[in-house]
């Protein structure tokens, strides 16, 4: 399931720098002592025969599938946004054990090395963790907390180090009081445990609140300031030998920006080299790396054709050198994967297939076609996810969107590739519900994308159909593992799982497509997709249900109201009810001006498009479920769309669980979540 996030801003209020202490008890972490859970143990890779042995078999012809239960569907991944250690022996990321997601760092090759886990905070969410050399690891924690004197809250982001020998927890920076204190913007490759960090002081609109850049040394707790602050620049770049290069300035608007160069000397005064305004879709230069030894970046460059293509080009001429990659017709490049040292991109992943990585390097490119060759017969793909610094060892994902998939570890010296754990323990490597891509025509004509899984065992005619239009509403749906759409469909249910125009991934026209059409054209696509399963013979039009999380859940209370005689019922998981008071009112936000655009460019009227407003229309059953400590949605949505249902005599239940987050990370909640909803598509659209 992906939930996508709402925007999260920069505050300005009355007064001078307030005490980090608050922010520091808020944001307080702990230590477990807990062993991995038995099921999920991986200390020492498990030798496993060739690839394609270790794999899943092909698919046979579809037989009767027997119903798994709720928890098989709601494990929660043995690991997760995780990296290989610099010297490729230990893991480090988010493991699931006993239930719930903590963070942990396992030695692959030493059963006697104690495992380490770290709980995340409650009310607080862990955003990713990084290595730094093979004894230092940094997590960036996030948590939406009370603004100092007011009402309001807003989103704080602070930073920890753990020292991998001892466990001890750091807390890097956090007797600062701004709202962003974790910005890491290099990190040593030496063997030194450094990184810069970039760090507002306050949270206020005076001399702390834009960020300067600390040099921090990891081991010994001691920082210096290398970059100090500057009027307007939220954002600082380094090179690979840890000098900072750039800095992107905003206005308090947001709608105008401007680039910040200097060359590698340290010493050499900021200039601006680039401007753009938001209001005109201009989009500032961004390097991601600085090329050694000149005045060269790469950068991400779309053209007037809409296609994203990755340049070598000079930061002081703006002039275009060697292209690198150009991202197929209809997506984006999503993200680039640098050298241990920053001084080359190896490879870049695209909005389609988000998990695989477009080889640069010549070596690593050859190493995955051999995967690629060893694994075809099964229909299997080979996810190359960590690579250690000098590239001989790396964790590979085996996965096929029906399956969970596994993690696997390879070494070129050993030449093996090593089984270090499923993801899912319940359902392990064995395919479940088929999924393909299919695209279909709305009814202005715009071709729409949708990702359809088809229940296991069940001839793909005249099914029960449900809904599952994605979050953000910035964000796409793609042919991976996804366990939400998986368990409807295992329910009996065709899932169509359509991305809307206004959705990321297929290019800046396909996206601004979306402007003025939130709840309008927006949500036409999604009913467009049922009329076409229909039409196709796929799905019975007199059984259809919509189900979504955050963005997605706004979209099916506002789909009920807008078509109320299309859906048997809905769900809304961590929806949006009210647009007004989720979007509205950004006066005292630093570029306020940009958001205030970006979102009025959704929607002309915020209430005539809010799901609170429409109650009235609503005839289909409404099952709300919001987990109380939900960071990125807040839960008064989901209050008042279940207490004004009520008060309007609909047919509505609300699951409101006490311990749950956005993503559902505890087992108990997950499954929960699950099980209502099986519940309430059993009750009111049967399959």
């Amino acid at each position: 399931m992906r939930n996508g996030g709402m925007v999260a801003t920069q505050r300005l209020g009355a007064g001078v720098a307030r005490s980090g202490s608050v922010l520091a008890l808020a944001l307080a972490t702990s230590m477990m002592a807990a062993a991995p859970a038995a099921a999920q143990t991986a200390a020492t890779p498990a030798s496993t025969p060739a690839p394609a042995q270790a794999s899943a078999a092909p698919a046979q012809k579809a037989a009767p599938a027997p119903v798994l239960d709720a928890d098989a569907f709601a494990q929660i991944p043995f690991f997760a946004d995780g990296a290989l250690s610099p010297d490729g022996r230990r893991i480090a990321g988010k493991f699931g054990m006993g239930g719930t997601q903590v963070i942990g760092i396992r030695n692959l090759f030493d059963p006697q090395e104690k495992p380490m886990n770290l709980a995340v905070p409650d009310q607080t969410e862990a955003d990713w963790v990084q290595w730094v050399g093979d004894d230092y690891l940094l997590v960036k924690l996030r948590a939406l907390l009370p603004m100092p004197d007011s009402a309001d809250r807003t989103y704080v982001s602070r930073l920890i180090s753990i020292e991998r020998k001892t466990g001890k927890v750091t807390r890097l920076l956090w007797t600062l009081a701004g709202q962003n204190v974790a910005d890491v913007i290099w990190v040593a490759h030496d063997g030194t445990p450094e990184i810069l960090l970039s760090a507002q002081h306050s949270m206020y609109l005076d001399e702390g609140f834009f960020p300067s850049v600390h040099r921090v040394n990891l081991a010994t707790g001691r920082e210096h300031v290398v970059q100090s602050s500057r009027d307007g620049v939220l954002s600082w770049q380094a090179d690979g030998n840890g000098v900072v290069r750039s800095g992107v300035s905003v206005t308090k608007s947001g709608r105008m920006s401007q680039l910040y160069y200097r060359g590698a000397d340290p010493s050499q005064q900021l200039r601006t080299i680039d401007r753009a305004s938001s209001k005109a879709h201009e989009s500032l230069l961004d390097p991601i790396l600085f090329v050694p030894g000149t005045d060269n970046a790469i950068a991400v460059l779309t053209g007037d054709d809409g296609r994203d293509r990755l340049y070598e080009i000079n930061m002081l001429t703006q002039q275009t050198g060697r292209m690198l990659f150009e991202a197929p017709a209809g997506t984006e490049i999503a993200h680039t994967y640098l050298s241990e040292d920053r001084s080359a991109v190896l490879g870049v992943t695209t909005s389609d297939m988000p998990d695989r990585v477009h080889w640069l390097d010549k070596d690593m490119a050859e190493l995955q076609a051999a995967f690629d060759k060893s694994v075809e017969p099964q229909k299997v793909s080979v996810e190359i996810s960590s690579l250690s610094a000098d590239r001989r060892a790396m964790l590979l994902t085996l996965a096929r969107p029906d399956s969970p998939g596994a993690l696997y570890y390879f070494s070129l010296d050993g030449g093996m590739m090593q089984r270090v754990a499923v993801f899912n323990d319940k359902l392990k490597q064995v395919p479940v519900s088929p999924v393909k891509t299919v695209h279909y025509k709305a009814r202005d004509g715009l071709s729409i994308e949708a990702v359809v899984t088809t229940p296991k065992g069940r001839e793909a005619h005249n099914l029960p159909v449900v809904m599952l239009p994605h979050g953000g509403p910035w964000a796409q749906d793609v042919a991976i593992w996804d366990y939400l759409a998986q368990y409807i469909a295992s329910r009996g249910y065709l899932v169509i799982q359509p991305n809307f125009r206004g959705s990321t991934g297929y290019g800046a026209d396909f996206q601004h497509k979306g402007e003025g059409q939130m709840g309008l054209a927006m949500q036409d696509d999604i009913t467009d997709g049922l009329a076409w399963a229909v039409s196709e013979g796929l799905a019975d039009p007199k059984r259809a249900c919509i189900v979504g999380a955050s963005y997605g859940g706004y979209a099916t209370m506002w789909g009920l109201a807008k078509d109320p005689d299309l859906y048997r019922c809905g769900v809304s998981i961590s929806g949006v009810a009210s647009l007004r008071r989720e979007v509205n009112d950004f006066g005292n936000y630093y570029m306020e001006g940009k958001y205030s655009d970006d979102w009025k460019a959704m929607t002309p009227d915020f209430a005539a498009v809010s799901p609170l407003n429409a109650v009235d229309r609503i005839k289909a059953p409404l099952l709300l479920i919001h987990g109380r400590k939900d960071v990125t949605v807040a839960v008064s949505h989901s209050d008042a769309m279940a207490s004004r249902m009520r008060a309007a005599g609909k047919t509505v239940d609300y699951v409101s669980l006490p311990k749950a987050d956005h993503y559902f990370t505890r087992l108990d909640d997950r499954k929960a979540m699950l099980d209502a909803i099986g519940a309430w598509l059993a009750k009111y659209n049967p399959s």
